[in-house]
């Protein structure tokens, strides 16, 4: 991480990658050197109390490699099928680099050519601790700071109620062999 700046890690998130460490020691992997500068840069905190605009497992997170353009991905454990081209995986070095980094902090790694390059986190698009948070906070009557709406927002514009039967239900109620109460 640059500037001496520390990641912020869930308990989750922090015992994956002690987990993934451990799987590559002993072997001269490119994640290990990451893996190493993350664990021992660590703040760990508990899922509620990470900030919304960290990256953490599952975020949806718009980030540069460079001063290249800004590339939008979802980190995750592994790939997933269906999803290519959207998720970078934690086991990819780049997915791990940005994994604890918050809004504007940056990361320099090591290419497989031995060049380097710089991640650099635009924003936090989605956090599913912060969204979780989000929810439960609506339910429990709590308000707070509601995002704003990223797509169409669908509103009523017009109510059928009062306005007369359709032909459809027209036809229909002829056909009603429902009694009803006289019928006792």
């Amino acid at each position: 991480m640059s500037n001496g700046e520390t990641c912020l890690l869930t308990t989750k998130d922090y015992t994956i990658l002690e987990v993934m460490l451990e799987r590559c020691l002993g072997r001269d992997e490119p994640i290990a050197e990451i893996l190493k500068r993350k664990i021992d840069g660590a703040s760990v905190m508990f899922r509620d109390d990470i900030p919304p605009m960290v990256v953490t497992l599952s975020s949806r997170v718009s980030y540069r490699v460079d001063d290249g353009p800004a590339e939008t991905r979802i980190i995750a454990h592994d790939e997933l099928r269906g999803l290519v081209g959207s998720v970078l995986s934690i086991t990819n070095p780049r997915g791990l680099a940005l994994m604890g980094l918050a809004e504007g902090q940056s990361m320099t790694i090591r290419r497989a050519d031995g060049t380097e390059e710089k991640l650099t986190v635009q924003e936090v698009v989605y956090q599913p601790e912060a969204a979780k948070r989000e929810a439960e906070g609506l339910k429990l009557g709590l308000g707070g700071s509601v995002p704003k709406p990223r797509g169409a927002i669908l509103r009523l514009v017009h109510s059928a109620e009062g306005l007369p039967a359709t032909p459809i239900e027209r036809v229909l109620a002829p056909f009603d062999d429902d009694p009803g109460p006289s019928a006792a």
